[in-house]
């Protein structure tokens, strides 16, 4: 089963997610949680909210910081996968990729697509939801609307179930409620 929820900024995404692959797999199996890139210590609010993430995980999941989520997933299709966020990852892309104004993404963007479309166990990706508000003001925020926006269509097409999170609510877009 794979599961895709989406949410604003502090909306509870990543709880309900957290607590969604918890339910899918039997108690004290090991669940590995895909965090798309490092901690950037230098940044003291970003730090802290990193570790708010890690100290709620339960200690028995293993944590991969990686910017390569498709080689990840390919690697352990059959291990019980949460990955937060598709936002982050595409972000690094992005920076990576000096796509920003001319470059392009289509590349990483079908070997993630491709991964998840492969993958045999409980997947949960953790994607923020674009178009919520303003339109971005620069051409970078823009891009990153535009391309997120387009992920998160297409990551939703391969998921069985997807979830909109609104105030740590769930609300169903897709497939199953459990």
């Amino acid at each position: 089963m794979r599961t895709l929820v989406l949410g604003g900024i502090r909306s509870g995404k990543s709880e309900w997610a957290e607590r969604a692959i918890a339910g899918a797999v039997p108690s004290g199996r090991p669940v590995r949680y895909l965090a798309p890139g490092p901690c950037d210590a230098a940044d003291a609010d970003w730090a802290r909210r990193v570790a708010q993430h890690r100290d709620r995980r339960p200690q028995h999941w293993t944590t991969v910081e990686t910017r390569d989520v498709a080689m990840e997933l390919a690697r352990l299709p059959d291990a019980p996968t949460l990955v937060d966020d598709l936002g982050t990852w595409l972000t690094g892309t992005l920076d990576h990729h000096d796509a920003w104004e001319n470059g392009s993404v289509a590349a990483p963007v079908a070997q993630v697509l491709d991964a998840v479309a492969a993958f045999s166990s409980t997947l949960v990706l953790v994607s923020p939801e674009v178009g919520l508000t303003v339109v971005p003001a620069t051409a970078a925020g823009r891009r990153f609307a535009d391309e997120l926006g387009v992920l998160n269509q297409r990551v939703a097409a391969l998921c069985e179930r997807v979830v909109l999170v609104v105030a740590g609510q769930p609300v169903w877009i897709k497939g199953p409620q459990t």
